[in-house]
């Protein structure tokens, strides 16, 4: 198992404040919405910060804050030993540093932009095979988020070279290590993400819903939250002893009361006007796990049915 750190929160001033030289430098490439928040938040902390952006005219928010804007991907490579890369896909980090490898050799390249588990192990063999230190980043995180409490970045890969920069990524937001496998932090990142868009797929469905009889959203949102909070508080420790311990009998509400209770939902759905592609998949679900027999267990079964079959 991957082991973890307690999240770290960054005392940063609320201010923009003067580099000071005591503090690593850190170069940030990638100048989106993300990417000045990070950028902005090193500066905050008082780190010499190096940025560069494709678009050279979004560096002069943070020039006005004292960062150094490079001309070049090489100058803003060589201004510092900690390279902090976000972008917009892995093909465009590729693009950009791939024809820097000497530049970037000897140094340790932080890369927060959001990829899948195999881009990251991938890239990570590349930097291994060029002498690039090589730690992968999921941000956790919106832009406004970053160097508050309540964002915080997963990290994998050369573990040596995470733990020799922690206190300047920290500057970031909280810190959580996943392991020594460059595709843990992605791994995680996705995962979660998914627990998020599923969370969102119920909203919206939810509030098509109780807006089909002309019942305020902003009424209903209270009884939403309330309700979501409450299950998820439940529902998430428990699934997860479930799944560890292989346990998924259970005396609350079975796979079959769920499957009886389903098309309640569907009907339902029909009847006000709407739409029911996002729901159907949970149905075929329910009827599968039946058919495969496992009537008596709880929605924590549904895990491990979701599982993809090895091919022979």
């Amino acid at each position: 198992m991957p082991s973890h750190t307690s999240p770290t929160s960054p005392n940063s001033p609320t201010s923009p404040s003067s580099p000071d030289s005591s503090q690593p430098a850190v170069t940030v490439l990638g100048l989106g919405l993300m990417g000045t928040a990070l950028a902005a938040a090193l500066l905050r902390a008082g780190h010499p910060t190096t940025v560069w952006n494709r678009t050279k005219s979004k560096t002069g928010p943070l020039a006005a804050q004292g960062a150094t804007p490079a001309d070049t991907p090489a100058e803003a490579i060589t201004a510092s030993p900690l390279i902090l890369v976000c972008l917009t896909t892995y093909d465009d980090v590729t693009e950009l540093l791939h024809p820097h490898t000497t530049t970037l050799a000897g140094r340790t390249l932080v890369n927060v932009t959001n990829g899948t588990p195999v881009e990251a192990r991938k890239f990570a063999a590349w930097a291994d095979e060029h002498g690039i230190a090589y730690v992968d980043g999921g941000i956790m995180a919106v832009p406004q988020m970053i160097a508050t409490p309540a964002g915080y970045i997963l990290y994998s890969g050369d573990q040596q070279a995470y733990e020799s920069h922690r206190p300047t990524l920290a500057a970031l937001g909280g810190t959580r290590w996943t392991g020594t496998d460059p595709g843990l932090a992605a791994l995680y990142d996705l995962s979660l993400l998914t627990g998020m868009y599923g969370m969102v797929m119920g909203m919206a469905q939810s509030f098509a819903l109780i807006r089909s009889q002309d019942i305020s959203a902003r009424e209903f949102a209270p009884l939403l939250a309330d309700w979501v909070t409450a299950m998820t508080n439940n529902l998430v420790p428990g699934t997860a002893e479930a799944i560890d311990s292989g346990e998924h009998v259970t005396d609350v509400a079975s796979l079959a009361v769920n499957q009886a209770a389903f098309p309640n939902l569907l009907a339902t759905f029909a009847d006000q006007g709407v739409r029911t592609e996002l729901f159907e998949p949970m149905r075929q679900l329910l009827d599968r796990s039946i058919a495969e027999g496992h009537a008596d267990d709880g929605l924590s079964r549904l895990a491990e049915l979701l599982r993809a079959v090895p091919e022979a």
